[in-house]
């Protein structure tokens, strides 16, 4: 199996944390429904593409971090 890691730009953790969001959610729906231990489907670890400002808003970041979570979580639930 083979996985891909980033593919979101840092800039966007200069918008405000609902489209932080959005974006994040763009990217996890890019790759499709991940699946767990040896199943079937994409594999993506999430990540940016270049590293974090140091003026990026911390609240921004964790938004991101927030979204990608319940995004992920949600992502793996049947019948979704």
């Amino acid at each position: 199996s083979k996985a891909l890691q980033g593919n979101l730009d840092p800039n966007v953790l200069f918008a405000p944390p609902a489209q932080v969001e959005i974006e994040a959610r763009k990217v996890l729906d890019s790759f499709g429904a991940p699946h767990s231990g040896s199943g079937q489907g994409p594999t993506h670890i999430f990540n940016l593409g270049h590293g974090i400002s140091q003026h990026t808003p911390p609240e921004h970041v964790a938004a991101l971090v927030q979204a990608v979570h319940n995004h992920s979580r949600n992502q793996r639930l049947p019948n979704r």
